[in-house]
């Protein structure tokens, strides 16, 4: 562990951290397949290349040409011959531009205009159900981020209508559990953990336990302490997506919802747990693979995602420190530092009436804070400075069902990084 913490405090790089997970045990789960993924023989080959152009371009260079090079392909996609008309594949392949497009506008910080193009996703009455489905889930998504749950809830409730009115569509009932799990995801953020229990049955444990519903599935059995069964879905979960991302199929999903944001954040979420069954070592490992793949898929070490995960790597030392009775107040503070320096909270004065919407992570960024005062006051010679820190979190942070304390100390608090929250 020292290690790996004496890098984290110089340069956070994806290098010093494993990059394999070990592989799971038989399970009873089945393969991580259908309603997540298109087909060969769904969408028009041609389009599905340039999708795959303007990613790659925009996830290689990380600058404002390729941005803006990934945009202009993805529309000229748009206006191509193969995404219009009213046959199926035509409309999967424009969803998939469309969820693309998303995708990169989501990572430019770009909200307001990502979820504009999943709305488009809804007028392709023709295509493949789960395409309108990941379009709907990836509202819901950005608005969970953005804390604009009630408009989350309204994108969810879409979502289960829009799948209640096709009960005759291929894998309606892969799609039925995706979208339930969605308003289960959402019942879980506002802290109503008796309904959310209404929308996790026991097809998501028997038949459908992967992507995002998985995830959230999962999160939910953290949370009831049913922690053999979540660890299980977790793992299912991680390995599901990674083999997809390796086999470059695609994936239904986009923005905080893509398949890369859903395996940062089974990773993490699989970490924190790994850590609450005192498995440390287990915990080590899936948190610095969670950061190296959020490094991995942005390019970027100051990207908010790398801030939630390096995170949970820090309040992993911490809880560790409690237990063992060590110190590892330099290593903490090291990344903590790091993590305040990417999650900047957004001041008062840069909001106004037609700016686009800011991504408040205020509870994340507050956590750190809070945990980082605390190795300043133990320090005799930082005791001030510590309580400027802890008076600095507590100002921010907007948590409505629990107190900065209560969440440090909580063991069962789930740092959910797909949309930046605290469940």
């Amino acid at each position: 562990m020292l290690r790996i913490a004496s890098k984290l405090t110089s340069r956070v790089s994806s290098s010093a951290f494993p990059t394999r997970l070990s592989p799971l045990p038989a399970s009873s789960f089945r393969s991580f397949t259908n309603g997540l993924e298109l087909e060969a023989d769904m969408v028009v080959p041609d389009a599905i290349r340039m999708i795959n152009y303007a990613l790659r371009q925009w996830r290689t260079e990380r600058s404002l040409g390729a941005f803006r090079l990934g945009c202009s392909v993805l529309k000229h996609c748009l206006s191509m011959e193969f995404t219009e008309g009213k046959d199926p594949k035509r409309e999967n392949s424009k969803g998939m531009a469309l969820l693309t497009l998303s995708t990169l506008l989501y990572e430019r910080g770009e909200y307001s205009e990502a979820i504009e193009k999943l709305e488009g996703v809804q007028e392709l009455t023709n295509s493949y159900l789960g395409v309108r489905v990941a379009a709907l889930e990836t509202q819901a998504g950005l608005h969970l981020e953005l804390r604009q749950d009630d408009l989350a809830a309204v994108a969810a409730d879409k979502c289960m209508k829009v799948v209640e009115n096709q009960e005759q569509a291929r894998d309606y009932e892969a799609q039925f559990v995706r979208a339930k799990a969605l308003k289960g995801l959402i019942e879980l953020v506002n802290g109503n953990f008796d309904s959310a229990e209404d929308f996790f049955d026991k097809s998501l444990r028997e038949k459908f336990s992967d992507g995002t519903a998985g995830l959230s599935y999962a999160e939910f059995l953290h949370k009831k302490q049913d922690y053999p069964l979540a660890k299980e879905v977790y793992r299912n979960v991680v390995q599901g997506a990674i083999e997809v991302k390796n086999a470059g199929r695609p994936y239904l999903g986009a923005g905080n919802f893509s398949v890369d944001e859903l395996i940062v954040g089974s990773m993490c979420a699989l970490g924190q747990l790994e850590l609450l069954m005192g498995n440390s070592g287990n915990a080590e490992h899936y948190l610095t693979q969670a950061l190296s793949r959020a490094e991995e898929a942005y390019g970027d070490s100051k990207h908010p995602t790398v801030g939630v995960a390096l995170t949970s790597i820090a309040l992993m030392y911490r809880r560790k420190a409690i237990q063992d009775r060590s110190s590892t107040l330099l290593i903490q503070e090291g990344i903590y530092r790091k993590v305040i320096d990417i999650l900047k909270v957004p001041s008062v004065e840069s909001e106004s009436e037609d700016a686009a919407p800011l991504v408040d992570r205020s509870d994340i960024a507050a956590l750190a804070r809070g945990a980082y005062a605390e190795v300043l006051s133990v320090q005799e010679n930082r005791k001030d400075e510590g309580e400027k820190m802890k008076n600095l979190a507590e100002s921010i942070w907007q948590h409505r069902r629990m107190s900065l304390a209560d969440a440090l100390d909580s063991e069962t608090s789930i740092i959910d990084s797909r949309i930046s929250r605290i469940l």
